[in-house]
């Protein structure tokens, strides 16, 4: 058990390898989104309306725990790129339902490098320990996202 003098210590803290690991793996999708010209949040979104198009807002932000005021801008930006447009559902007008355009439709193509791009740089690890690692960050996530 760790001396209540070393719990402060940087080298004891669960959050600062998983910061450290995030920005470094988010830097590393730096340069192949350059070249979509979209960022990494953006390329989250975009990945979640090339798997089901024409969700609304929430359901989306709920996919990335974000919320409206964070969502909101970033979506501004997607639209003002022309790669996916804002439409208020027919059955509810509270509701606004985010679609691809053409032009974000065809950006899958490019955006299917960008998996393999990443393997290359944690060629260190195999597939079985990708998986087992994923898997445990999902459960911190599932745990910390509890009410």
């Amino acid at each position: 058990m760790a001396k209540d003098s070393d719990l402060l210590l940087l080298e004891n803290q669960i959050c600062f390898p998983l910061y450290a690991a995030s920005r470094m793996i988010i830097q590393a999708y730096r340069e192949p989104l350059e070249e979509l010209g979209i960022t990494y949040p953006q390329y989250l979104v975009m990945m979640i309306l090339w798997e089901k198009d024409g969700l609304a807002v929430n359901e989306i932000g709920k996919k990335l725990f974000l919320d409206s005021g964070t969502l909101t801008p970033l979506l501004k930006r997607l639209e003002s790129h022309n790669l996916i447009k804002r439409v208020r559902s027919e059955e509810d007008e509270r509701k606004v339902e985010i679609q691809l355009t053409f032009q974000g439709k065809s950006m899958k193509s490019k955006a299917e490098k960008i998996p393999s791009k990443i393997m290359e740089c944690l060629n260190s690890w195999d597939q079985k320990s990708l998986v087992n690692f994923k898997s445990e960050v999902n459960k911190l996530v599932e745990t910390l996202n509890q009410p």
